[in-house]
């Protein structure tokens, strides 16, 4: 591919401003976030010894793979970590029967999945 690091940047693009958004708008209410949190998944098999401090570093971590796909850090393990986190999520929707959740989940999860099928396409071949 000719130009692919334009064409990766542009197609990385809105999934990292989705990642980044999500964490940007929560991490200044951190505390009001976690309570919603706990709150929402109070009716979870997850007990809330697990929900109470990944609902603390959900928004880290949204943040930062948002931004290290903005910036094409380490793409690949970064593709790699928002599919876990997503699977992490599904996981945390299904314990509660937030069907409509897991939509937009499925939906982050299959445009990363498409993410790491074009790197691995068109990744340009090193001479090293």
């Amino acid at each position: 591919m000719k130009d692919f690091k334009m064409t990766y940047f542009f197609l990385r693009l809105p999934i990292a401003i989705s990642l980044l958004g999500h964490g940007l708008v929560r991490l200044p209410k951190l505390e009001t976030f976690s309570n919603w949190m706990v709150t929402s998944m109070d009716k979870s098999a997850i007990p809330s010894f697990i929900i109470v401090p990944f609902s603390y570093i959900l928004p880290i971590v949204e943040f930062l793979i948002g931004l290290s796909l903005l910036i094409g850090f380490q793409t690949k393990y970064t593709i790699y970590s928002g599919l876990v986190l997503m699977s992490i999520l599904i996981l945390g929707s299904a314990s509660i029967e937030n069907w409509s959740a897991i939509e937009a989940q499925l939906l982050h999860s299959v445009y990363l999945g498409g993410l790491l099928w074009f790197y691995e396409k068109y990744k340009p071949v090193s001479n090293h």
